[in-house]
């Protein structure tokens, strides 16, 4: 059976409306940054997630082409994530589309190696026809953080990060949103086929003992 990160790491992927503290380690990324309104149609975020899924299907599927990953076994894709800043401004205000700093994400097996993603990269842009040079390997370690699964649309978020803020509040923790430390969302859905007031998204913040 195909190794499934959701279900191998449940405390990171099938969060409950209830938040909760968790400590995040260091995962690995396939990556893309930009800026703008995610929404605009056939926009740098719209390509990126192109960019994104074509690498990671190739990666996926590397055996079949006759590639070898040294340390492969089979997977699940993991979930598209997004890391999220504004810049010249405090907390969060997913309203301001305009003013998003993005990068989308999808983890990597930790078999996926620099090399290995630059591969991907090149292979997929042959066989895709698209240009996947912008897409990079991040690393990123979390450390302590709040969650909670938010379900709705996207911009009605601002309740379950106003439900976070009281619960972190309660037990002895602040924000710590930096330019370094940054609003993350886990995508569960596929905004393509689940309406907007279905759609469950884990939402993540960085804390820090006050």
């Amino acid at each position: 059976m195909a190794f499934d990160f959701k279900k191998e790491y449940r405390e990171f992927y099938l969060s409950k409306e209830t938040p909760e503290i968790v400590t995040v380690p260091a995962m690995h990324y396939v990556a893309v940054r930009g800026r703008g309104d995610p929404n605009e149609a056939g926009g740098a975020y719209q390509r990126a997630i192109g960019v994104l899924y074509a690498v990671a299907y190739t990666l996926r599927m590397s055996g079949k082409s006759g590639h070898r990953i040294e340390g492969f076994f089979d997977y699940v894709v993991p979930p598209l994530e997004g890391f999220w800043r504004q810049e010249g401004m405090e907390g969060f205000d997913g309203r301001n589309k305009a003013a998003f700093h993005w990068i989308s994400v999808i983890r990597l097996p930790d078999f996926v190696t620099e090399a290995e993603l630059a591969w991907a990269a090149e292979t997929a842009s042959g066989k895709k026809g698209i240009d996947c040079s912008a897409a990079e390997f991040l690393t990123v370690e979390e450390g302590v953080c709040v969650q909670t699964l938010h379900v709705g649309p996207f911009d009605e978020e601002a309740r379950s990060v106003a439900r976070m803020d009281a619960f972190i509040r309660e037990q002895g923790y602040a924000s710590d949103l930096t330019g370094k430390r940054l609003h993350h969302e886990i995508y569960l859905s596929d905004a393509r086929r689940v309406p907007p007031e279905r759609r469950r998204t884990v939402i993540r913040h960085p804390v820090r003992r006050i």
